[in-house]
């Protein structure tokens, strides 16, 4: 569903996950580079450089290795537990990994992620909606008051500036009040 900073743990940023099919939210604390590396993916932005998921996304298809679902299957004392699922040709192999990494490979490939039912049980809040039932949610990066006097052109230009420096919370926040400004 999107990333907000944690109100749980100062420096880090609350990944929420939303079912499919259903108002429950799962929030998972997860570190800034991994945070970073999602928000990039979400927000359509394209880097420089590739970012290290995007490089084991080019790894294993360079294999013939594909994700096919991440699966987290257990939560134990604020810890989610997380295990990539790939295939390749028949053969199905199971990798351990950090469920912030299998998020962010999973959104690459657009491959599923199921979480036990006792977890959601467990760890998920309902997601209120607002008189004009859309659900509400802090925005990744406030908004800053300097940059909405500029013109788009004048944005863009930061924009490009922000994703040469690898600045990609500047450049998700810039990329917003550009659309905002065409609106």
């Amino acid at each position: 569903m999107g990333i907000t900073f944690s109100q749980v743990q100062t420096g880090a940023y609350a990944l929420i996950l939303a079912e499919e099919e259903g108002n429950r939210r799962i929030p998972i604390i997860i570190g800034t580079p991994e945070a970073q590396s999602i928000a990039i993916f979400l927000e359509g932005l394209t880097p420089p450089r590739p970012l290290t998921h995007d490089l084991f996304v080019s790894f294993a298809k360079s294999l013939s290795v594909e994700l096919q679902y991440v699966n987290i299957y257990k939560y134990e004392e604020g810890i989610f537990f997380s295990e990539l699922v790939f295939k390749k040709g028949r053969k199905i192999l199971r990798i351990d990994a950090r469920t912030s990494d299998a998020i962010a490979l999973a959104i690459r490939v657009n491959a599923p992620i199921f979480m036990n039912e006792t977890i959601i049980d467990d760890v998920s809040f309902l997601m209120a909606a607002d008189d004009g039932g859309e659900e509400e949610m802090e925005p990744f990066e406030n908004q800053q008051n300097s940059f909405e006097s500029m013109s788009s052109e004048e944005l863009q230009n930061l924009l490009e500036e922000a994703v040469l420096n690898e600045d990609y919370e500047k450049a998700s926040h810039l990329r917003d009040l550009i659309k905002k400004k065409a609106n």
